[in-house]
């Protein structure tokens, strides 16, 4: 029996009969939402389960009647449609809901079953994956630390993970425009023991363990809102309606969301998610933390010439092409059949609004040290998103009434080691542990997961970012780059983080902009189509989609007019810049000769959210 898996169980959940269905999931067939749904409503039930009081649950009820925050909520709408919208919804009963299916939110969901398999107790595990399939909306090419993995399934190579290729060499360099440098690495940025691989094929497999443990995993379900009880905690998620049309009013096709009523709901949905933030404000979790800083990761997957493809092969830069006062590196890993992952990265508390991640990243493949790799190659895939920057002192308050911020959601990124996947999943294992102990023990009221706090303080998570939290905010003093990598050095190698401060970051990103009037401008050089390509033409690269006549999830909370009055002659339209997606356009008002229309183009969004972190005037909303 493992810890916390005592006798005190029996009152709080019920013993696992040996004739169990374990219902399938819809993982495998990438249905559209509503026919999820309607899958769901048709499953067999379970077996009748005991809630923490000791009382049946209703399998399904129908909810509350609810207020749709829609463009149609407030308009003078037909009564008929008013109430279609704000029907009620379908509500499913489970003890844990997870929202994301990335590393964090399946390592919670693979810990939970293992707990409630050791114990022999029933345990329903229920989660929702906005992707049409686990791994769908992870980016490839990673180096994966083991740590959390062996924790987690210790057999994972008799499991056939897909760690097939180690990482075998690391190389450093400074760049200048024309010559690359060797540089120590931090001890951080030794890769041994480590794997290069494929996340979004880790990611689907972790899924599919998961699966294989009994948890039910919905891809296709997008959570849309956080559900409350009347007390103020959470008491789980409402996935998006479908068959909405572009003006918020239903279409033919349209279905109600479900909603997904929980003991406990672990929030994974990744960097600057759209419910953490609502949840930030709404329980002040970033009270005793800084803010939050943030980076842009541009990456491509070509396929090398085989004559020019190392495998095991680890190799990051900084330097060139960016200023000396601009965080930014880049990384290239070989994998195994001649694929690397190339991307560059670029924090986003960058000053000078004409700078475009983007471009930068497609200049820097012509550094002679880079394009001798990819000469002879072809491009495969392309992809983009912001990453946590913030470390040690911007991890908010974990928990709340009800619920618990997992993996990159909260912030765990190791940023000198360029790492977050171990330290996601292990944050997801301990919220699992603290999750299952505290349901076991027939919690009365909303559960608040204390333990969680206590044992991630413990861990060797805490450990590892507590260590390194003084390098990035480092690199923001007058020296820049130089001034960091000296502390760096120094930090990393002799004080090992053993000093009695703490470095504060400097301003929110989106605060840092210089006027456009103060910068030099950036000059790009055309792409040749080879090494670098157009913006749109690595969009078609992306694998994202998105129907014309679906609702936009990109909202200006006040109107264009900050856009226009303030955005545009003050810093340029910095939006044209940021975007690694063309998504944003100042163009040229038909309407209004001599003046300019914001347009925003959201079926090229590729779910970056740099809009939403960037924004100088903090008006666009990822939803």
């Amino acid at each position: 029996m493992m810890p916390g898996s005592s006798s005190v169980m029996a009152g709080a959940l019920r013993p696992r009969p040996a004739s169990l269905l374990v219902v399938p999931s819809l993982r495998r067939v990438a249905l559209a939402p509503a026919a999820a749904a309607a899958a769901l409503l048709r499953r067999p039930a379970l077996p009748p389960r005991r809630t923490f009081s000791g009382g049946p649950v209703a399998r399904l009820a129908a909810s509350p009647r609810v207020a749709r925050a829609s463009p149609a909520a407030d308009a003078d709408i037909n009564p008929e449609i008013a109430a279609m919208l704000n029907a009620e919804r379908v509500a499913e009963e489970v003890d844990v809901c997870i929202v994301g299916g990335g590393p964090a939110g399946l390592s919670a969901a693979i810990r939970l079953r293992q707990r409630a398999a050791a114990a022999g107790v029933e345990l329903r595990v229920l989660l929702v994956e906005k992707g049409s399939e686990i791994g769908s909306h992870t980016l490839s090419g990673a180096v994966l630390e083991p740590r959390a993995l062996n924790e987690l399934i210790p057999d994972w190579k008799e499991k056939g993970a897909p760690l097939n290729q180690p990482a075998l060499k690391d190389k450093m360099y400074f760049l200048t425009e024309k010559l690359a440098i060797p540089i120590p690495h931090p001890p951080q940025m030794t890769n041994t023991g480590n794997y290069i691989v494929s996340l979004s094929n880790f990611v689907k497999w972790l899924g599919e363990q998961a699966e294989e443990a009994g948890v039910e995993i919905y891809p296709s379900f997008a959570a849309s809102e956080v559900l409350y009880n009347e007390d103020g905690s959470v008491a789980g998620i409402a996935t998006n309606d479908v068959g909405i049309g572009r003006n918020g009013l239903p279409k033919d096709n349209f279905e109600r969301g479900m909603e997904i009523r929980a003991k406990v709901t672990l929030f994974a949905e990744g960097c600057h998610g759209s419910l953490t933030k609502k949840l930030v404000r709404k329980f002040d979790l970033r009270k005793d933390a800084q803010h939050q800083t943030y980076a842009l990761g541009l990456k491509e997957v070509w396929e090398l010439d085989p004559a020019k493809h190392e495998a095991g092969l680890v190799v990051h830069t900084i330097g060139w092409p960016v200023d000396y006062k601009t965080y930014a590196g880049s990384f290239m890993y070989h994998l195994e059949n001649n694929l690397c992952a190339i991307g560059y990265v670029v924090s986003l508390d960058y000053t000078n609004p004409t700078l475009s991640p983007y471009r930068e990243f497609q200049r820097f493949k012509h550094h002679p040290a880079i394009k001798k790799y990819l000469e002879g190659g072809k491009v495969l895939s392309y992809g983009a998103r912001a990453l946590n920057e913030g470390g040690y002192q911007s991890i908010p308050k974990l928990i709340f009434p009800g619920g618990a911020l997992i993996g990159c959601t909260a912030g765990f990124l190791n940023v000198p080691k360029i790492k977050g996947t171990h330290t996601a999943m292990k944050s997801g294992m301990l919220a699992a542990d603290a999750a299952f102990d505290a349901i076991a023990e027939g919690t009365e009221g909303a559960i608040t997961l204390q333990s969680y706090e206590t044992s991630l303080r413990e861990s060797w998570v805490h450990k590892e970012l507590y260590q390194v939290r003084n390098v990035r905010p480092s690199f923001q003093s007058a020296l820049g780059l130089y001034g960091g990598v000296m502390w760096s050095g120094l930090d990393t190698l002799i004080f090992k983080g053993r000093v009695p401060f703490t470095f504060r970051h400097g301003h929110e990103d989106h605060a840092v902009l210089k006027p456009l009037k103060d910068v030099q401008p950036i000059e790009y050089p055309k792409p040749d189509g080879v090494i670098s390509f157009e913006l749109l033409e690595s969009v078609s690269r992306t694998g994202t989609g998105h129907e014309e006549d679906q609702p936009v999830h990109l909202r200006l909370q006040r109107g264009p007019k900050d856009q226009l009055e303030k955005n545009l002659p003050v810093f340029g339209g910095p939006e044209q810049k940021f975007c690694p997606a063309g998504v944003y356009e100042y163009l040229d008002d038909e309407a209004n000769p001599g003046k300019k229309r914001f347009q925003i183009n959201a079926s090229n969004c590729i779910h970056c959210k740099t809009c939403d972190i960037k924004d100088p005037s903090q008006n666009i909303d990822w939803t």
